[in-house]
């Protein structure tokens, strides 16, 4: 009798080997490697046989506008791109006790009234998502529990001809599908599951919600590809020492994405934060060194925070780099063109970095905000507390123009900010005036070279160990609208 065929596949990466092996050559993990019987109805060649054609239309055309179910809860639906779409997949991701299973009661309980709703639980009872609905003020909402992690049991529970309008699944490692063998969780688990729970949601036209553990490195654990099955991936970031938190969309077949959603935690859920800026700046206090406001852009959405720097003599022979919030590498790039090309040297004192109100910043723009701090907390010389700045710094020192300028500057005028530090205008070739001109009555100080910022902070005085104060230097006004 013929052997069943086997393969050996890697738990963590998902990769397939002939033979097993105690680490996997993908990804470098141990003992992740676990034999998996191969299904006896292997895919064969095409043959003689002929498909049907498939017919191809003009890229031309006309088509129906999407639907959107909108929750009512706006930072969710500005993340999404406007709501729902029926039949459209989201995976959720976040740390443990983050909130994304409050965040998505809360959505669920809002759109019942005009959607049938239904949230299936594998980590919790019944009773702890009704306690939970208690403590949020969600009790009486007409959404349908239920606490499965059989796929086989909800695709037939699902397979209705009136399904519900959404379906969260909390969470997806917690889904099986009986037909294999490996334990839930595991790659093979997570992509079958998730595939299953798909391709019905697409069949019957219902959305569905997949809620994701994160690694350790804070991406969605499981395979890969899970993220390129779904229509949506959102991460909801946040620091537990902090109230806010942050929905971000990563993916979005239906809208924009690297947009954010803001929300504040308290003790009836999670509220939206319809002004970010103001209340990342609300405990901002103003005439203290190493600390700039950053005016910069999550989305289509302007976002105004307070970049704080602390640097330190250090009795290490390798000084400390700490960062919170921001790219260590781009912290290190921004250090060392200080000092090669602005002859600002921290090379003996500790720098410290963060991104006040646990807000993680990936934009370039926010590089001329991180020097500005450096080197006012360098310098022991405060920047304006009514000025905000951005930029990106080359690696020759030179401030290079970004987007959306309008977009920062007239948040910044809303908020009360009379100034800016910022990277030359672009003007419109042969007619002399700025492209993109700033609100009246903001002061717009040009800074072209990273040194023009040295000397308008205040250069640090070397003969008082790198710290010392720039005498009462103003800025330097370079164009003004």
């Amino acid at each position: 009798m013929a052997r069943a065929a086997a393969r050996y596949v890697c738990q963590s990466c998902g990769a397939s080997v002939p033979k097993w092996a105690g680490r996997c050559e993908s990804c470098g993990d141990w003992n992740t490697i676990v034999e998996e019987a191969v299904a006896d109805t292997t895919p064969k060649g095409l043959g003689s046989a002929k498909g049907r054609r498939v017919p191809f239309v003009a890229l031309a055309g006309e088509s129906a506008p999407m639907p959107r179910l909108a929750s009512g809860l706006g930072e969710f639906d500005r993340v999404c791109g406007g709501g729902l779409v029926p039949g459209s997949a989201l995976l959720v991701g976040g740390d443990p006790g983050i909130g994304k299973s409050t965040l998505l009661l809360q959505v669920v309980a809002r759109l019942a009234g005009d959607a049938g709703c239904a949230y299936i639980s594998g980590e919790e009872s019944i009773d702890q998502v009704r306690l939970r609905a208690g403590r949020l003020g969600l009790g009486k909402a007409e959404v349908q529990l239920a606490a499965a992690t059989s796929v086989r049991d909800l695709v037939t529970s699902l397979d209705i001809d009136r399904p519900p309008g959404v379906v969260v699944i909390d969470s997806i490692q917690t889904m099986y599908v009986d037909t294999l063998d490996s334990a839930p969780g595991t790659v093979t688990q997570v992509r079958t599951s998730a595939e299953a729970l798909i391709r019905l949601a697409k069949r019957r036209g219902f959305s569905v919600i997949l809620v994701g553990h994160v690694t350790k490195e804070g991406t969605i654990a499981g395979p890969r590809v899970l993220e390129h099955m779904v229509d949506t991936v959102l991460y909801f970031e946040g620091e537990r020492g902090h109230q806010f938190r942050i929905l971000r969309a990563i993916k979005n077949r239906f809208g924009p994405t690297d947009e954010i959603g803001v929300f504040e935690m308290t003790q009836s859920g999670l509220m939206e934060v319809a002004n970010p800026s103001a209340l990342f700046l609300a405990e901002r206090r103003g005439d203290v060194s190493g600390a700039a406001v950053f005016a910069g852009i999550e989305g289509s959405r302007p976002v105004l925070v307070e970049i704080q720097a602390l640097v330190a003599p250090s009795s290490l022979a390798t000084p400390r780099r700490a960062v919170v919030g921001w790219d260590s590498a781009r912290l290190a790039m921004v250090l060392a063109v200080l000092e090669a090309r602005c002859g600002v040297s921290l090379a003996g004192n500790d720098v410290y970095l963060n991104v006040a109100g646990g807000l993680r910043i990936a934009e370039p723009a926010a590089d001329l905000a991180v020097a500005a701090a450096l080197v006012s907390a360098l310098a022991d010389t405060p920047v304006p507390a009514d000025t905000v700045v951005f930029g990106e710094i080359g690696l020759s020192g030179g401030v290079r123009s970004v987007g959306q300028t309008d977009l920062r500057l007239k948040e910044a005028q809303k908020l009360g900010f009379a100034a800016a530090l910022m990277p030359p205008v672009r003007r419109t070739k042969g007619r002399g005036k700025s492209a993109e001109t700033g609100p009246t009555g903001m002061t717009l100080s040009e800074i072209a070279h990273l040194r023009d910022l040295v000397d308008a902070v205040g250069r640090p005085d070397p003969g008082r160990g790198g710290h010392g104060s720039a005498g009462g230097r103003t800025l330097r006004v370079e164009h003004a609208s």
